[in-house]
């Protein structure tokens, strides 16, 4: 009994589990909100309009990374690198700011002018234009909510950073419940492009009183040097934005043109649960995982930290893993409607890619927060070109199946690519 309470107290002092701890109730929140929300609108809009709002959700991914200009992951490495030299935080806090507001506007432009053009790009129909003309005049705030909320990431205010996002979940919950409930479609695609607006106003009441949270911080001239490192994560997450959303968004419309939006819908039900469980980690390690790394310089340290993270997160994607695939029918019956029934196949090939997928995103990660540009980029673009071969060819032969085939295979091959790429560092 004693060993067991030592061992307890020894796991609650560790950094990880104090995040986690500290995060479950907030991820407990986000999933109910997830839970709720998927079910309302797969029942109000049904598959077709699941896969519509799945083709808005990508593009919104990319362009709010192009708005702040690919920066956060470098607002969250170098907060967390220099918060105890007030000036240099101060430098790149308003580096940061400047950056978001000169590509927000280039962004809004776009999207207010070119409403038409987009809608029939992404929807297939100019019939949608209102709501990127929406998203033109909401953008700003999406942006600068982003910056708020990397900023607080970087200084490691995790209590802040929780109950930021506890408020955003709950609010973002009940306003897209109601768009939903009084429109349907309409509803489900201007939430998605507003809602993380309305939060904005509510991450900033939150942070007004912290001790950043003044006006010298935000208002220091543009920076060369500053810039310089910033535009290193930039070239990173532009790439992803370029080549990740946009591959899902090419692979789903194939689906919607070829073979039906029904079947696009029933894949994207797969992903939003995936996307919903792995949330769970994915959120604490966010919070946790890049600042840490981005402290550590030795190789016997970034080891260590590694490790410790695979010893935390690999029975919990087991665990969880199980759970969904035993309760598969049950998810199905509870979070959508009969039409979804053929989503039962995919489970299998999904749960295992996640698995996969996970375990190399803590190898992956650690190019992020060294600014490993070149090796960064170079595997995002050969990995995201061969999951687009092997999810059409097994697309072809196995129908929607193969898409999750092809998801499987790609992350097999993407962490052996990693463990070899950090061969040196796992021997450490």
């Amino acid at each position: 009994m004693n060993k067991l309470k030592s061992l307890a107290k020894r796991l609650l002092s560790v950094d990880i589990v104090k995040v986690f701890s500290l995060n479950a109730v907030a991820t407990f929140v986000r999933m109910l909100a997830g839970l709720i929300s998927v079910k309302v609108i797969a029942v109000i809009i049904g598959p077709a309009g699941v896969a519509l709002l799945g083709q808005l959700k990508n593009f919104e991914t990319i362009l709010i990374g192009l708005a702040n200009g690919g920066i956060n992951n470098g607002i969250t490495k170098y907060v967390s690198e220099y918060k105890e030299d007030e000036q240099v935080t101060k430098l790149y806090i308003s580096n940061a700011l400047r950056i978001t507001l000169i590509c927000t506007a280039i962004i809004a432009v776009i999207l207010i002018f070119g409403s038409y053009y987009l809608s029939k790009l992404i929807f297939l129909t100019p019939e949608y234009f209102y709501v990127f003309i929406v998203f033109g005049f909401t953008i700003i705030l999406y942006s600068l909510n982003t910056l708020l909320v990397s900023i607080i990431n970087g200084y490691k205010q995790f209590k802040k950073y929780v109950v930021v996002n506890i408020c955003g979940t709950l609010f973002g919950l009940v306003y897209s419940v109601i768009l939903v409930y009084l429109w349907g479609l309409p509803g489900a695609l201007i939430n998605a492009v507003t809602y993380q607006s309305i939060v904005f106003f509510v991450t900033l009441w939150l942070c007004r009183d912290l001790p950043w949270m003044k006006k010298d911080y935000f208002t220091k001239k543009l920076n060369k040097e500053v810039v310089k490192k910033y535009f290193n994560y930039s070239l990173m997450t532009l790439t992803t934005l370029a080549l990740v959303p946009v591959s899902r968004m090419f692979l789903r419309g194939y689906v919607i043109s070829e073979i039906s939006a029904t079947e696009a819908g029933i894949w994207e039900g797969m992903n939003n649960i995936s996307t919903m469980y792995l949330n769970v980690l994915v959120s604490s390690l966010s919070i946790y995982y890049l600042p840490r790394m981005a402290e550590l310089t030795t190789p016997k340290e970034l080891h260590n930290e590694l490790f410790h993270c695979y010893k935390f997160v690999i029975p919990i994607l087991l665990v969880l893993g199980l759970a969904i695939f035993v309760l598969r029918d049950f998810i199905i019956w509870f979070l959508f409607t009969p039409e979804f029934e053929p989503m039962r196949n995919l489970f299998s090939w999904q749960l295992v890619g996640d698995f996969f997928k996970m375990c190399s995103w803590l190898l992956a990660y650690i190019m992020v927060a060294k600014a490993k540009t070149k090796a960064y980029i170079a595997t995002e673009v050969v990995f995201t070109l061969l999951y687009l071969v092997l999810a059409f060819v097994l697309l072809k032969i196995n129908g929607i199946v193969g898409l999750v085939q092809g998801y499987l295979i790609n992350y097999v091959l993407y962490m052996i690519t990693m463990c070899v790429l950090f061969r040196k560092l796992i021997k450490a």
